[in-house]
Order: structure tokens, then sequence, then C-alpha cells
């Protein structure tokens, strides 16, 4: 089972959405604050729909609080300043992917301190095309590390 790791999330319909795969893929969500939004916005249950039941969901104080609970984990950085495509690791089951908010990313420090760990997608070179959505990216990188393993437990 993959985690996934939104650091900060503003829009609640991208996380609304980013559950949903999450629950059809069998991931774990984790979040972390401050949110944008309230877990119990309309807007996020709405892109969940009825998959909430079917989501393991986790939330965080902090980045900090979010490495204290989860020590000795494999983890992968997604963001749009990394050097290695998305597709050039071999994802084990049960590694972390951390995304971050849609207006800045992850924070510099953790990108600058965890640079071995930056995985990218590639895109457009154009200073007007900035990234993908999250949610895209989120399905993009999750699909990839599943196809790695086979799909495990998908039909």
């Amino acid at each position: 089972m993959f985690n996934i790791v939104l650091v900060e999330p503003e829009i609640p319909a991208n996380t609304g959405n980013i559950a949903r795969t999450c629950a059809v893929a069998n991931c774990n969500l984790h979040l972390i604050k401050p949110l944008g939004f309230s877990i119990e916005d309309k807007y996020l249950k709405r892109a969940g729909l009825d998959y909430w039941k079917l989501l393991n969901i986790k939330v965080y104080e902090n980045l900090d609080d979010f490495f204290m609970q989860n020590i000795n984990i494999e983890y992968y950085l997604s963001t749009t300043k990394g050097k290695h495509l998305y597709t050039q690791n071999q994802y084990k089951p049960d590694c972390f992917f951390l995304f971050g908010k849609e207006t800045k990313g992850l924070p510099d420090e953790l990108l600058a301190r965890e640079i071995s760990r930056c995985i990218k997608v590639p895109m457009l070179s154009n200073e007007n095309a900035r990234s993908l959505n999250l949610s895209n990216s989120v399905a993009i990188v999750l699909y990839e590390a599943l196809r790695q393993n086979d799909f495990f437990g998908m039909k």
C-alpha cells in the first residue's frame, strides 16, 4: 500500500479528487496542516463522492510531526524542481510520495536537504506552464508506482 502525503493542501476539490484516487488504489492519504479548508468542506466531500469510507486518512500538525511519526520510511518528493523523472526510480510498496501545496510546492529547505529524493513529471519548458494540477500529478506518480508493482491487489 502506497502513501500519498499532501503538505499544506489549499484547494478542497484537489484533495477530494486525490482522496478518491487513494481510495480506489488502496493507498493511505496523509494531510499535513495547515489545510486550506476544513475536512468537512462540502467541496472536498463532493469531489471524493462516497469514497471517503474506503479511505485511510491521517492528519498531522506540521511537517515535523509527520516525520516524527513516520521514522525510517522510504519517501520521494514530487517537485517541478526535481532532477530525476518519476519513472527513474523503483518504488517499493509502503513508500511515501510527498506533494506540496498548490501555490508554492514543497518547502525549499526540504527540497535542498533531500535533493536525491526529488522526482518530477516532465512538462513543457515554458515559464507560463508552471505545473500540472496537483491531483493529476498525484495520479501520474501513483500509477507508475502501482504499475511497477504489477498493480498488486487491483483488478
